[in-house]
Order: structure tokens, then C-alpha cells, then sequence
């Protein structure tokens, strides 16, 4: 039997023998061997260049030179692995200009790019100047920010220029989505006006957007005859919400297209005139009116359900159903296989749910354009995610016998 002396000698010297690791020091070792490696490799690769650029590698004596070294300045780049100096030749006789590097860049571009998005998601400046400093170890000026913004902006606004490709729309979803601006020392609402169409191969296309003081007749009118002049075409069917002022203005920009009125925002008309207490009931019975083979039977089952809501006292909720119920059949005179995607305006709702979400942070825009570029921002995001990759219909059945020509 060991001793109690003994067993208190073997556990020191086992704890003697277990290895601490402190995980701070460990990554801070880490990030500096990341940086130097950094650093070391770009300063390499600057020098190859200017080895090119002279014909001669440093310090080297040569006939076919054509220009001289004459040492180095040095140069700093924020990048992610931290702040890397540079050394940048100095030529003689011939002018350095790398590609490693742009011109009085001073930080990568993945950090641009990250400052616009935070800047453009409504992060306020002085919030971006404390999550550089957090990220990077260097604040971000304000003026940076703005020079930043102005370059997101450009792009944004050669995005909604763009010509559109020379090929059919058949389905056209639109809608205005209201936000704050400030007007003269007051807040106003300002509409954004946005279309979304589906391509000749079943594809969804954020086609325009653009800034509407109100959804009025000459806003509505401008930004389709925008549409148009951009290249918009071969449209069959229009999809929005019951807006006298759109309706008016796609009836004479595109009097070849038909007009849909979304169901569900037809609904909701006829509950704000119904009791809660009916609200279920009546919901079945409009639902049974959309669910019939064909508008004919369609509009017969609308009949029926105007004089079942009058015998319940509901005489408003039956008025509106007869006034507006042709406007939501429209999509009955397409493809049985696109009825449940034409017959809402859901595809542009999802779309405005997100820009609120991204928008709700920022309370009041300064300007229409600042709310603009926001909304623009964020539908190009959304465009270039699996939104705008994945097919949203098979358009063989709208063009039949010409399916053949739209696969290939």
C-alpha cells in the first residue's frame, strides 16, 4: 500500500507535466505570422514588377535596361490580416505603375465593399467609424464613408439605366412601396416604384425602380414609359393592387396587356366591411369563387356569393365583390399552370417585406435619393442570390407550339 506522502508527490508531478494553452496568444501569434506572410508576399511580387519594368533584377548592371531603381517609399494598406507596410520601387527613366495594387488605395476592396454595405444597410457613420475600428484597428473617416457612397451610388444608377435584353416580358408584377423623407424641415412619404418581370424563360428580373413623390397618374406613367424606352416588351399581363392611377397608366403605355388585379389585396377590401365575427366564413366563400375551372364558373360562383352575403346583412362586403371580382379573374386567361403565381402580387410583396426589414433602421431618409439607393441596393443583393437563379414558371405552356424555340 503507497504511502499518502507518495500519492501527493505522483499528482504534482502530474499536474507539473499538463500543457496550458492560452488561446489569445495562440491567435495573436497566428495573425501575426498571417501578416508578415502578407506583407513579405506582396513586397516580393512588387519587386518582380519592377524587375520586368527595368530588365534587370535589383542592384544588377545591364546593357538593355531601360530604367534605373532608385530605392523605395513606403506605404500602408489595411487589410484583413491587419496593417501590412509596403515598399514601392522607385524608378528612373521609366514609370511604375503596378497592378498589385491601385493608385492611393489604401485598404483592400473586400473592406470597401463591407463599409457600403453597412453604410447602405442604415448603419449610422459614427457606428461604422467604431466597427472599423473594432474589425481593423483603424477608423474610417467620414469623408471616406461619403467618397464610398458615391461610388456605390454610380453603380447603382448604371444598374437601373441598364438596357434591358432584347427579348420578351409576358408577366409584369409592380407595386410602390412608401418610406419617410425629410422635405423642407418636414417628413413626408416617398414612393418607390418597382417592377418585376418574368423573362421569356421563366426567370425573374427586377426590371426599374425609381422615385415617385406619390402614386399618381404622371409618376406611374414616367416609369413605364422608362420601361418601355429601356427595352420592356412583349408584355401580356400586368399584376398589381387596385390603383386607379396605375391602372390608367398601363392601359396607355401598354395597351397590349392585360390587367390582374391581386386577389389578395382584393380580399382584404372586402373584410374591412365584414364583421370579425364573419371573417372565416366570408374568407371560404371568396376563396370558393377562385377556385372554380374557368372564369365563366368563376364569376357565376360570385353571383351566388353576393346574394348569400346580402341575405347576411352584409350588403358593402356584396357591392365590393360585384364591382371588383372581374379584375381579380384576368389570370384565368392564362395557362392553368401560372394561375397560382399570377393570380397575387406576392413575388413583389416578399420583395418590399425585405426592404422594409433593411429600411426600418434608418426611421427618415435625408432625401429621395438616399431612400432610392437603399432600395436599389438591396434589390440588387436579392437579385443576385438564388432569387434571380432559380426558374420561377416553365413558360412552354404559355407559348405552346413554341416551346421548342424558347428552350433553345
Amino acid at each position: 500500500m503507497k504511502s499518502p506522502n507518495k500519492n501527493a508527490k505522483e499528482t504534482r508531478s502530474m499536474s507539473d507535466n499538463i500543457i496550458q494553452l492560452n488561446e489569445q496568444v495562440i491567435k495573436a501569434e497566428l495573425k501575426d505570422l498571417v501578416k508578415q506572410s502578407v506583407e513579405e508576399t506582396l513586397n516580393n511580387l512588387l519587386d518582380q514588377e519592377a524587375a520586368e519594368l527595368t530588365n534587370a533584377s535589383k542592384y544588377e548592371r545591364t546593357e538593355q535596361r531601360k530604367g534605373y531603381r532608385s530605392g523605395h517609399y513606403t506605404r500602408n494598406l489595411h487589410t484583413s490580416s491587419g496593417n501590412v507596410t509596403l515598399k514601392v520601387p522607385k524608378l528612373k527613366g521609366v514609370p511604375f505603375e503596378t497592378a498589385i495594387i491601385e493608385r492611393y488605395r489604401r485598404r483592400e476592396s473586400s473592406v470597401e465593399e463591407a463599409l457600403i454595405e453597412m453604410y447602405l444597410a442604415g448603419v449610422s457613420v459614427r457606428r461604422v467609424e467604431d466597427i472599423t475600428e473594432a474589425l481593423w484597428g483603424t477608423k474610417v473617416s467620414p469623408g471616406t464613408i461619403s467618397n464610398l457612397n458615391k461610388k456605390a451610388y454610380g453603380h447603382i444608377e448604371t444598374w437601373r439605366h441598364r438596357q434591358l435584353p432584347s427579348e420578351e416580358y409576358p408577366y409584369v408584377f409592380i407595386d410602390g412601396i412608401y418610406l419617410k423623407r425629410s422635405w423642407g424641415g418636414e417628413y413626408e412619404n416617398v414612393a418607390i416604384l418597382v417592377a418585376i418581370a418574368v423573362n421569356r424563360d421563366g426567370f425573374r428580373e427586377v426590371v426599374g425602380a425609381a422615385e415617385g413623390m406619390k402614386e399618381d397618374k404622371e409618376s406611374w406613367r414616367e416609369f413605364l414609359l422608362s420601361l418601355r424606352q429601356r427595352g420592356l416588351k412583349g408584355v401580356r399581363l400586368v399584376v398589381g393592387d387596385k390603383c386607379q392611377a396605375m391602372c390608367d397608366s398601363v392601359t396607355e403605355v401598354f395597351p397590349e396587356a392585360k390587367y390582374q388585379r391581386c386577389s389578395v389585396h382584393f380580399f382584404r377590401n372586402i373584410f374591412s366591411v365584414v364583421p370579425r365575427k364573419h371573417g372565416k366564413e366570408v374568407g371560404r366563400m371568396l376563396k370558393a369563387i377562385h377556385a372554380q375551372e374557368d372564369k365563366a364558373a368563376a364569376l357565376e360562383k360570385a353571383n351566388l356569393v353576393a346574394e348569400k352575403l346580402r341575405r347576411m346583412k352584409l350588403n358593402k362586403a356584396a357591392d365590393k365583390l360585384l364591382d371588383g371580382i372581374a379584375e381579380t379573374l384576368t389570370y384565368m386567361d392564362f395557362p392553368e399552370e401560372h394561375w397560382k403565381k399570377i393570380r397575387t402580387n406576392n413575388t413583389i410583396e416578399r420583395l418590399n417585406r425585405e426592404i422594409r426589414r433593411r429600411t426600418r433602421v434608418i426611421g427618415t431618409f435625408p432625401d429621395g435619393e438616399s431612400a432610392l439607393m437603399l432600395v436599389c441596393a438591396r434589390l440588387r443583393h436579392v437579385v443576385s442570390s438564388q432569387w434571380g437563379a432559380k426558374k420561377y414558371m416553365d413558360m412552354k405552356h404559355l407559348y405552346g407550339c413554341d416551346a421548342e424555340t424558347i428552350l433553345d
